[in-house]
């Protein structure tokens, strides 16, 4: 099996920053994409950003040019550097990965447990 494991979220000012971070462990042959989407109350699960094992970015308008996504490939860990933060982007933040288990196989999202992220104004 494949966890993840979230950590960084808090309670912010609006204006301030926070850094999260997602490590996966456990049986993994390759992660071929691993990103962070979020989940405001009442609203549906919404893509944050991407990241590609080479590299390559994707993100929502609505935090380009404020969040940074990254990754460390020898640790399988991504991270979301946020800054300007704004109150509209509270909400539970989620990890995924897209893990490949064994050569054979296809590959599998894997999801972290989320961790909340507060900016109030």
């Amino acid at each position: 099996q494949v966890q993840l494991v979230e950590s960084g979220g808090g309670l912010v000012q609006a204006g301030g920053s926070l850094r999260l971070s997602c490590a996966a462990s456990g049986r993994i042959f390759s992660i071929p994409t691993m990103g962070w989407y979020r989940q405001a109350p009442g609203k549906q699960r919404e893509l944050v950003a991407t990241i590609s094992y080479g590299g390559g970015t994707n993100y929502a308008d609505s935090v380009k040019g404020r969040f940074t996504i990254s990754r460390d490939n020898a640790k399988n860990t991504v991270y979301l550097q946020m800054n300007s933060l704004k109150p509209e982007d509270t909400a539970v933040y989620y990890c995924n990965a897209r893990v490949v288990v064994s050569i054979i196989l296809s590959a599998s999202d894997y999801w972290g447990q989320g961790t909340q992220v507060t900016v109030s104004s």
